[in-house]
């Protein structure tokens, strides 16, 4: 039987990760990133965070040589391409497909002011009720910065704006086009007309030609070619036929498709990610709404609810280097955790150590550690406090989704970061009352997936994901949950006297 392979690109801030998947068996047969340290990030400003994009297709051509080297594969029988990248960025190019400056990306915070600034003159009612969000600083407010700051060297040139995945694309295949997830991320789509956002297109005189054509999330989006084939190593003509921003493509890569479920990721930040099936919002936009990869499929409504927690894997690494002894590892660190009792005898960690919060309406209040008894407490105990003050976090980011309506009932998770350690799972599971299953999966192989489904080589993402393999499922404990939700009350109660 020929061998049939799916090409998934994953286009970070640090690196870009190309991995090929075995569509038969389902399995990872090769994974590359590129470079093998952090990508740089131009900063010239305070608050300014930009990457050329040109770099994005230069890490990609490098990351895919790995690959088919390490794997053997030969180009015809990559049978398609999926995309996932860093979302919210910026990218101009004018009339020949060149980039105009370098890409805004996700990390920058120079648009605030604009968004800002809509969100009250627009109205904000106007502003939640069509976009679901507040125009933030996401992409179409970094138009804005452009369009008053650029308006000759850049702004009167643009022919298109683009999402970082947009442009790889692009590369690709020489075609410039876009999604409606990408434009709801990018605050581009008013979900109340189905269409572009005019209002806010008008509100700040952008030509509406600047947006480009919009393809499916799954389907033939356009195809690689002959130039880009020759100097990229692929086929000619083969599809392009996926593309989602990182946070709805990892829920994608664990299979999370459908209301309740949570997708979560606990690395240096932490993210829970929840698709609601009916169309709603936070009015304090303490948690985003974007259109969900399956959004509109069959006519079903699918929005991706986004709590990002920023002090998660940073604070349990805080705690590594300052509290536990020199060379003890996470491993050992979770074993000390271990010998504590839920609740950690009363000490509260509130851990919001990294920078301004969305779930505390913008808020930035530090890390507070509280509860120390001399007497009794050792570090086993901060450490077991931190670790249980990250999830207390994202429960009550949840319980803004409840709120919005989303019955929380199953957390998919990868097997890493915060999710190795059984007191993070636990506490978790305890405290949210969900069921959590672990898989070994990643942005990457998901775009592999992904591009399976678009291309029609898999039927329905049941069948896509039906190989996926389930590592670990944690249960509630429900001998244990009154414990578990005294300790989270306690934990509310101290964050109140801070907010």
């Amino acid at each position: 039987m020929a061998k049939r392979y799916l090409l998934g690109f994953d286009v970070g801030s640090s690196s870009v990760k190309a991995s090929l998947v075995d569509a038969d068996s389902g399995k990872c047969v090769a994974s590359a990133f590129y470079p093998e340290h952090e990508a740089p990030i131009m900063a010239e400003k305070v608050g300014w965070a930009e990457q050329d994009p040109q770099s994005w297709w230069e890490y990609a051509k490098q990351s895919l040589a790995k690959v088919i080297a390490d794997s053997g594969a030969e180009p015809e029988e990559i049978k398609a391409i999926g995309i996932s990248y860093q979302m919210h960025g910026l990218v101009c190019i004018d009339k020949n497909n060149n980039s105009l400056r370098p890409a805004i990306i996700w990390c920058d915070s120079r648009a605030v002011p604009y968004g800002e600034r809509a969100f009250h003159e627009i109205g904000e009612d106007k502003c939640l009720s069509h976009l679901l969000n507040s125009p933030g600083n996401f992409t179409a407010a970094k138009l804005a910065w452009v369009k008053e700051n650029e308006p000759d060297s850049v702004y009167g040139h643009i022919n298109k704006i683009m999402l970082p995945g947009d442009y790889l694309a692009m590369r690709l295949s020489g075609e410039v086009n876009t999604t409606m997830s990408g434009l709801s991320e990018g605050m581009f789509w008013d979900f109340k007309e189905n269409a572009v956002a005019s209002f806010l297109m008008d509100y700040w005189g952008f030509d509406h030609s600047v947006i480009a054509d919009i393809v499916p999330t799954f389907g033939i989006q356009c195809r690689v070619s002959a130039s880009a084939a020759k100097e990229i190593g692929l086929k000619e003509g083969t599809p392009i036929s996926y593309r989602a921003g990182d946070q709805p493509n990892n829920a994608l890569s664990l299979n999370v498709f459908n209301p309740g479920e949570i997708a979560s990721t606990a690395g240096t930040s932490g993210v829970v990610y929840g698709v609601l099936g009916d169309v709603n919002y936070d009015k304090k936009s303490r948690v985003n709404t974007f259109a969900h990869v399956n959004h509109g499929v069959g006519g079903q409504t699918r929005l991706g609810v986004l709590l990002c927690i920023n002090g998660t894997g940073i604070l349990n690494a805080w705690v590594r280097r300052n509290i536990v002894p020199d060379g003890l590892g996470y491993a050992e660190m979770n074993d000390l955790a271990a010998k504590v009792p839920i609740g950690s005898d009363g000490i509260c960690v509130i851990p919001f150590g990294n920078g301004a919060e969305r779930v505390l309406e913008n808020r930035e209040i530090g890390c507070t550690l509280t509860g120390i008894n001399f007497n009794k407490h050792g570090r086993a105990h901060i450490v077991r406090a931190a670790q249980e003050g990250i999830v207390f976090s994202f429960c009550y980011g949840m319980e803004i989704m409840r709120q919005m309506g989303m019955d929380i009932h199953k957390i998919h998770a990868g097997h890493a970061n915060m999710f190795l350690s059984r007191i993070f799972r636990e506490t978790l599971a305890g405290v949210s009352g969900a069921t959590i299953e672990l898989y070994d999966t990643d942005g990457s192989i998901g775009a592999a997936r992904g591009a399976g489904i678009g291309a029609g080589i898999y039927k329905s993402h049941e069948e896509a994901f039906s190989m996926l393999e389930k590592l670990e499922v944690i249960e509630p404990d429900i001998a244990c949950k009154a414990e578990y939700l005294q300790a989270y009350e306690h934990w509310k109660e101290t964050l109140a006297k801070f907010i």
